[in-house]
């Protein structure tokens, strides 16, 4: 006799179902679980054995066979614990699905006592099963919060094996979860108000730009001009996600295993800042069994590269594609896995090993072969992704000083606000969200030029020597500017501003 239960498992964001077979036969004594199972997978056999017989139920003492079909499809991690417990439970005739259940999907590790511990992916798992025309989920009651976020499903929480089996039995009915209201956690990164960072004029000016139209920015300055500082307080000027975005950032961070069961939806933009010694892995993703990077734990968030000259060549290369594409494809010999990585780079560098090159006040101790070999760590290539370059200088001692606040804040936030919703309206009926997104194929169409400001940005591509991808990333800033300024087409005046943040002062 046999059985079969409805599962599934995540291979990146893609979602798969899976069939668990179990089948009893007379034999030796053994558990065997076939179908490309990893190590997790294969130590549910004690787990699962240990499960059963403290949920007061026997454990079968002849030859079990479990299939995790289809079999060709690697299957990883403790989410097959539940469904293969039941599978053995049906196939024994101790419980017998109902027609509603059989076509339900169970998901669940189990503990040795028979308590059912929360998995990651749920997320992607409950908006993959309408696909399938299934509309019932069994899984363990911490993850229920989190599927809720699915509409059109029936969400059973289960805490205990025993419970499912009384449930299943008819004896003790669980109640279907009941969608609870969303409330906001705040970021445990604390937000540093732009207002309280004195100075700089130039450098806010280009944090809103790069706020509103989310593109990518690098200050460059000596050694405590607030270039981190002023990075950090970028996330102050940022909208909170809305639910398209929230739902693909939450995906990433549950498959990640890195969602707090108290928040079940992430709702503000996500803010990741990893240290210069990160390998390529660790920035891009990968692993034997690809997993999600810092690249893709940012996506429609800010990823801020400290030290930039700091991080190995090497690791900076890899971000040159998903930059671009904003998405990363990791390959390994089992399997290829596509993540998207839609964020904003803002990045932090000093002129020079000593820091002072740029300093008109203190003197740097570097020779010319010593700054450039520092700042050739960071390619041209890398370098011309970047869209807006800007200079952080020395705070003046009376800017220092001076306590008022110089930064209306509310200002501008008002105004970036107003740029996004014209960028909404604007990509209505396009994949694209925001003006840095803008593929080049579509430049005209959304960024058109008078004959006045195709001649002033002709002169500039000429006296700059400007590749074309700054030729576009200059004409997107303009559009940006523009929005912030709530004119409908972009003047000379608006490419002049984008043009001065295109002097690279690397290389």
């Amino acid at each position: 006799m046999s059985s079969k239960i409805f599962s599934a498992t995540n291979i990146g964001l893609t979602c798969h179902l899976i069939e668990v077979e179990a089948d009893i036969s007379y034999g030796n004594t053994k558990f065997l679980i076939v179908g490309l199972p990893d190590v997790a997978v294969q130590e549910a056999k004690e787990r699962v054995r240990s499960a059963v017989k403290n949920s007061g139920l026997p454990f079968p003492r002849t030859r079990v066979t479990v299939n995790l079909a289809p079999a060709d499809l690697k299957k990883i991690g403790p989410s097959f614990d539940l469904p293969i417990a039941l599978g053995i439970m049906a196939t024994r005739g101790l419980i017998e699905l109902k027609e509603e259940d059989k076509n339900a999907l169970f998901i669940g590790e189990l503990s040795l006592d028979g308590s059912v511990r929360p998995v990651n992916g749920i997320l992607n798992i409950a908006s993959s099963i309408s696909d399938w025309k299934i509309n019932r989920l069994y899984l363990p009651a911490d993850n229920a919060p989190e599927a809720s976020l699915i509409k059109n499903i029936e969400i059973f929480p289960v805490q205990h094996f025993s419970q499912l089996i009384s449930h299943l039995k008819g004896k003790q009915f669980i109640s279907p979860f009941k969608k609870s209201k969303i409330i906001s956690r705040p970021n445990v990164m604390e937000k540093i108000s732009l207002a309280k960072i004195k100075g700089q004029k130039q450098v806010k000016r280009a944090l809103e730009i790069t706020a509103a139209g989310y593109h990518n920015l690098l200050m460059i300055g000596p050694p405590g001009s607030g270039k981190t500082l002023l990075a950090r307080a970028l996330a102050e000027l940022l909208p909170p996600l809305n639910l398209t975005e929230s739902l693909e950032v939450t995906k990433i961070y549950s498959l990640s295993g890195m969602l707090p069961n108290s928040q079940p939806l992430v709702t503000e933009r996500p803010f990741r800042s990893p240290h210069h010694t990160s390998s390529g892995i660790a920035l891009i993703g990968g692993g034997s069994f690809p997993r999600p990077g810092e690249i893709t734990l940012a996506h429609r968030g800010i990823l801020f590269l400290d030290e930039l000259p700091e991080f190995p060549r090497i690791v900076l290369e890899n971000l040159r594609q998903p930059i671009e594409d904003g998405q990363v494809t990791i390959s390994r010999a089992a399997t290829s896995v596509l993540y998207p990585s839609r964020f904003t780079l803002v990045a932090a560098a000093n002129p020079c090993p000593c820091g002072f090159a740029t300093d008109l006040k203190k003197e740097c101790k570097c020779n010319l072969a010593e700054i450039k070999r520092y700042q050739k760590k960071v390619s041209g290539p890398i370098l011309d992704r970047i869209d807006l370059h800007v200079e952080v200088p020395r705070l003046e001692t009376s800017e220092l000083m001076d306590n008022s606040k110089s930064t209306d804040c509310s200002k501008i936030i008002s105004r970036i606000d107003k740029a996004h919703k014209v960028q909404l309206a604007r990509f209505k009926n396009s994949q694209f969200f925001y003006n840095s997104e803008i593929d080049y194929k579509k430049i005209d169409q959304f960024c058109p030029l008078d004959n006045q400001s195709k001649q002033l940005l002709k002169q500039a591509v000429v006296k700059l020597q400007l590749s074309a991808r700054s030729y576009h990333k200059i004409i997107k800033i303009s559009r940006t500017i523009a929005d912030l300024e709530g004119n409908k087409t972009i003047s000379p005046e608006h490419l002049a501003e984008a043009l001065q943040y295109r002097q690279m002062l690397f290389n």
